[in-house]
């Protein structure tokens, strides 16, 4: 099946604004090769139809109250608020983690300590399974922001977590069709957004030198100049 290019904002009409999102990537060691995490977009998504991506999604209003389990690391959190709020940073944390459930079945969370307090609606499904997310085991590793000549832009923040911090099958929602770890060698073979492509040159980097975030590191950024995505440390 052919993989439709993708749709470019109408000439005249106004740029739409980014709206965040956030994408969390699960990588393993196997047989000493980097695995991460893939599945693919169904072909009537507006965004990205049939490319192979990491489970993620765009944030929603209600997680940045959901409860969680742990607090993102210190670094990691002055990271994200460079750009954002505290509130909009855990939130950012929160989407990653719940759209990775959603999509995948996965849970990166531990045991909910007060079961009988409320949750979310968008969140109960998570909470059923008798977790509360987790965030303390989230490194943040880069942002993108979708070029302003498409007619769908995000405000993407990339988190990465080893997979012996994650809990569950594989199943998810049907939103990602054959989920499965690939060896990142093999991602070269799958059809990928370009970003994706340039976050896992990244990835790999960051898991081989097995680099440690700590306070007052640059967060990688992405940023199209019209051709390609180029590196900018911020």
């Amino acid at each position: 099946m052919t993989v439709p290019a993708q749709p470019v904002r109408k000439p005249g009409t106004k740029a739409p604004r980014p709206r965040d999102a956030a994408t969390l990537i699960i990588y393993r060691m196997c047989e000493k090769k980097i695995e991460v995490l893939m599945g693919k977009r169904h072909h009537k998504h507006k965004f990205l139809p049939q490319r192979y991506v990491f489970p993620g999604g765009r944030v929603d209003p209600q997680d940045s109250r959901v409860r969680s389990a742990t607090t993102l690391k210190p670094h990691v959190e002055e990271l994200l608020t460079r750009r954002a709020t505290p509130a909009r940073a855990r939130a950012l944390a929160a989407a990653a983690v719940r759209e990775t459930f959603e999509e995948t079945g996965l849970i990166i969370g531990k045991p909910d300590a007060e079961p009988v307090r409320p949750v979310p609606k968008n969140w109960q499904k998570f909470f059923d399974q008798g977790f509360a997310p987790c965030f303390e085991n989230l490194s943040y590793i880069a942002r993108a922001v979708t070029p302003a000549w498409r007619p769908i832009r995000f405000n993407a923040r990339f988190f990465m977590i080893d997979h012996r911090f994650v809990k569950g099958e594989l199943g998810g929602d049907g939103e990602l069709l054959n989920l499965v770890y690939v060896p990142l060698p093999e991602t070269k073979e799958l059809e990928l957004p370009l970003i994706t492509t340039r976050v896992l040159e990244l990835v790999e980097g960051l898991v081989l030198r097995r680099t440690q975030q700590k306070k007052g590191l640059t967060i990688t950024n992405f940023k199209h100049n019209g051709r390609f995505h180029e590196m900018i440390n911020e």
